[in-house]
């Protein structure tokens, strides 16, 4: 069951999805996918972390997983089946979810991609689209993915997915 987006939301969603699958085109058409390439930008992302602007390896995640615990609770809620798990065997609702998990991250990628765009051309002195795409999904949209189902757990072992007897004379 896929949330029910904004025009606003759905609009950041869609301009999220789209600098992505843009930048790691563009990044593709550029630089390649040589061991060359590969192995720059596995450096230059562990590198990342040690280097300036290091708070939005903290930042990223923690909106992410802010994100992740209120859309848990609200699947804890809804009763829907854990976010990760329906991906992998949900084949009717995947598509749906996946929309969702997007949604719910996409000014969080969007603010990812701005923060690379900026470190690389302070730092590079010039511009790996492929990379960003890469750091700005790492930081925001896998955090959600890992722990939305955990946290919709913990929800309801804690009680949030029974209605309450306000909810039920209502």
């Amino acid at each position: 069951m896929a949330r029910t987006a904004t025009r606003t939301q759905a609009v950041l969603a869609q301009v999220a999805l789209a600098l992505v699958i843009i930048f790691a085109l563009l990044g593709l058409a550029l630089h390649g996918f040589s061991a060359e390439v590969r192995e720059r930008i596995f450096t230059s992302i562990a590198e990342r972390p040690g280097g300036p602007m290091t708070f939005r390896f903290i930042l990223q995640p923690v909106m992410a997983t802010i994100m992740a615990a209120l859309d848990g609770i609200r699947d804890a809620r809804t009763g829907t089946p854990p976010y990760f798990w329906s991906l992998i065997t949900g084949t009717t609702q995947r598509v749906d979810r996946i929309y969702d998990g997007v949604i719910a991250t996409s000014r969080v990628i969007l603010l990812g991609l701005g923060m690379d765009v900026v470190y690389q051309l302070v730092e590079f002195k010039t511009f790996y689209p492929g990379e960003a795409a890469i750091v700005a999904v790492s930081l925001a949209f896998i955090p959600y993915m890992l722990l939305r189902g955990p946290f919709a757990r913990l929800a309801r072992m804690w009680g949030a997915g029974t209605p309450s007897t306000k909810d039920e004379e209502a």
